[in-house]
């Protein structure tokens, strides 16, 4: 039923749930899972032009940082593991990715009503609404 699940993280370390459950899913599975980091354009829309490579280095370092510590802990469980960086609007990266892969399963964080007026509440209510497959959300808490 399920091959292919997709994690988006965001290199926080309240991901640790999320990372758990896509685990307990994949080893029961014997799925694979896509880690998959978001660099948001939009957030340096704002930037000069001169500014916006120096700061989406940075972005995708930590995209390597974040998709390298899921896959590592993955692995330690004996999942297989994808890892993947894009650069957009995170939502959109994410359906994306599902559709371009043949994901079966999405499986990531969420903070909560409260923070669903912010930019990640809003990532996650966005895939929720418009995914064609299931998606698991993981309440990580508030920020």
């Amino acid at each position: 039923m399920y091959e292919d699940i997709l994690l988006p993280t965001d290199g926080s370390e309240s991901m640790d749930a999320v990372i758990d459950h896509a685990a307990d899913i994949a080893a029961r599975r014997d799925a694979t899972v896509h880690a998959l980091y978001v660099i948001d354009d939009r957030s340096f829309l704002t930037l000069q032009e001169e500014m916006k490579g120096d700061v989406v280095d940075g972005l995708r370092a930590e995209g390597e940082t974040a998709t390298t510590a899921v896959a590592s802990r993955l692995e330690a469980d004996g999942v297989t593991v994808r890892t993947a960086i894009r650069k957009g609007n995170p939502a959109d990266e994410v359906l994306d990715y599902v559709e371009e892969v043949g994901i079966d399963l999405v499986v990531m964080g969420t903070h909560g009503a409260d923070y669903e007026r912010n930019m990640l509440g809003s990532v996650s209510q966005k895939v929720v609404t418009m995914s064609d497959v299931p998606v698991l959300t993981v309440n990580i808490g508030e920020r």
